[in-house]
């Protein structure tokens, strides 16, 4: 089972406080024992909201909100994406996570969708489109 981690931001990583040493190589050790363990698909951390855009979709129309976002707790300053072999594997590995951010911080750990779990929506045409377009990007 494939898992997206995510590192919720903080009022000090929306504020663009960098990491010290000390917690950077913490985390690299973090990564190196996940890449090991055959665990680790991607990882990275983002830039403060301040930064970043939103598109907003209402029918055709598209609005391009400009950051930063408000309910700092809601956001996301980082990401891993796991394979694991279950929640309970994801977990585990959640909690050897060095704390990411100073003073409290959550990492949120929630399952991707997988194919099978499209049951009859996922036709044969719909699954060859996607398997050509994950051969693709894996390219």
């Amino acid at each position: 089972m494939r898992v997206m981690v995510l590192v919720k931001a903080t009022k000090n990583s929306e504020a663009g406080l960098m990491p010290s040493p000390e917690l950077l190589a913490a985390m690299g050790r973090f990564n190196q024992e996940l890449a090991d363990a055959g665990i680790l698909l991607a990882g990275e951390g983002l830039h403060p909201s301040s930064k970043g855009k939103r598109v907003a979709f209402d029918g055709a129309s598209r609005t391009v909100i400009d950051g930063p976002f408000a309910a700092t707790g809601e956001l996301v300053a980082g990401f891993w994406l796991w394979q694991v072999k279950d929640m309970e594997e994801a977990l585990a590995w959640a909690k050897r996570c060095p704390n990411p951010m100073p003073g409290p911080s959550e990492i949120e750990v929630r399952p991707l969708f997988e194919m099978a779990d499209f049951g009859a929506a996922l036709t044969p045409e719909i699954a060859a489109a996607e398997a050509r377009l994950r051969d693709q990007v894996a390219g």
